[in-house]
């Protein structure tokens, strides 16, 4: 399983036989069920996880007890609370399995040591971290200047396996609508077709 991994590694940097074994070593396997958190609130976040097969969600609740979500990762994505993770400091979201799934996790330490001693790891998490970013910046840019249906024609036509594998409560969440507004948009989007 940690060939997933280093391919996965090995989109954005080369590696050496010697690279990837070391690369691989520092990822553990973890079977995780539906439903089962694998980040809590008030509970550092140890580990950063690539998600090898399944689905997961990162949420927030607010103090009226309404949940915002923040993320979704499926198979080759990533997922954790990552100011957490990245400040070692308790955590404020759930990142919650949808579906029974397998990660590779690694912990904080390990990152930080392998990065320490080769740059090509440092590069690679510089990458991946750039990535998230321009993805959370499209995202608030499209929560501030587009209309919801617009923002759902949007992320069906990108992202149409995740549409597919998450609960529209969740994706309507991700979305910043209502469940039923959702519905309406869906329904409203089918009657178009037919």
């Amino acid at each position: 399983m940690t060939e997933k991994i280093v391919e996965y590694i090995e989109k954005f940097v080369k590696l050496t036989d010697e690279e990837k074994q070391l690369i691989g070593s520092c990822f553990k396997e973890v079977k995780i069920k539906k439903r089962q958190f694998i980040v809590q609130p008030n509970f550092t976040a140890k580990y950063r996880h690539y998600v090898y097969k399944g689905a997961f969600r990162a949420y927030v609740t607010a103090d009226d007890g309404q949940e915002h979500t923040i993320n979704f990762a499926i198979d080759d994505w990533w997922i954790t609370d990552y100011n957490s993770y990245i400040f070692q400091q308790p955590a404020t979201m759930f990142v919650v399995a949808l579906e029974d799934s397998i990660i590779l996790q690694i912990d904080f330490e390990t990152e930080q040591e392998i990065k320490r001693q080769n740059h090509k790891f440092e590069t690679f998490f510089r990458i991946i971290a750039e990535r998230g970013l321009a993805f959370q910046q499209r995202r608030i840019i499209s929560n501030l200047t587009q209309t919801a249906e617009e923002r759902y024609e949007n992320y069906v036509s990108k992202y149409p396996q995740i549409v597919q594998r998450v609960p529209q409560y969740a994706l309507a969440s991700f979305l910043g609508m209502t469940t039923e507004f959702l519905s309406r948009i869906r329904n409203k989007r089918i009657s178009k077709k037919s």
